[in-house]
């Protein structure tokens, strides 16, 4: 491969892989996320499509608009294949929560944008389902790791005071929005 056809994600790409480990780890998602270092980077597996992403979103001060697209295919809502630009807030408020926890494994994406269709399905067999769910405009995701408790991913995303946590222990997930700053769950 020529230099010609590196494309500047790639070669940034390069780069965050080997400076994402030195990213610091804050406590508060976007207060940290600003002056974080110049990478953020986010890595979710669906167990719904199978499909995978671990992809850098933001370099230097900038998202990078390809990453947002990947970011924004991959949450789409599967039942449907619709896609619903996901809000990069949502996506920073997992990423902080992801670095306080301190794990190298992926989160298990459940849940990112629902079409009303599907938020309407899950509404009726579950008191869970909000009828205007922030899943429905992008601005929410289901997550759950294996190595971690939802009591410990909650207390993270939490800390983040970013958005709207809930928790999840019966169904083993947490969600995080760009909501208000909120925390509800048991």
């Amino acid at each position: 491969m020529s230099l010609t056809t590196i494309s500047r994600r790639g070669l940034l790409g390069a780069f965050a892989a080997t400076a994402v480990c030195a990213a610091p780890t804050m406590s508060n998602a976007f207060g940290i996320l600003r002056g974080a270092g110049d990478i953020r980077r986010i890595r979710m597996y669906s167990g719904r499509t199978g499909e995978s992403l671990d992809t850098v979103y933001w370099i230097e001060g900038e998202y990078i608009p390809e990453a947002l697209k990947e970011i924004t295919y991959f949450m789409r809502d599967w039942r449907t294949d619709t896609l619903k630009t996901i809000d990069p807030r949502t996506i920073d408020i997992a990423a902080a929560s992801h670095r306080l926890l301190d794990v190298s494994e992926p989160y298990m994406m459940l849940s990112g944008y629902r079409s009303p269709q599907t938020n309407a399905m899950l509404r009726s067999r579950s008191r869970g389902v909000a009828k205007n769910s922030l899943h429905m405009r992008g601005q929410a995701a289901d997550l759950r790791l294996r190595s971690r408790s939802v009591s410990q991913i909650y207390k993270a995303a939490s800390a983040c005071s970013a958005g709207g946590v809930g928790k999840y222990s019966r169904s083993n997930f947490v969600h995080m929005d760009c909501g208000p700053v909120r925390t509800w769950g048991r």
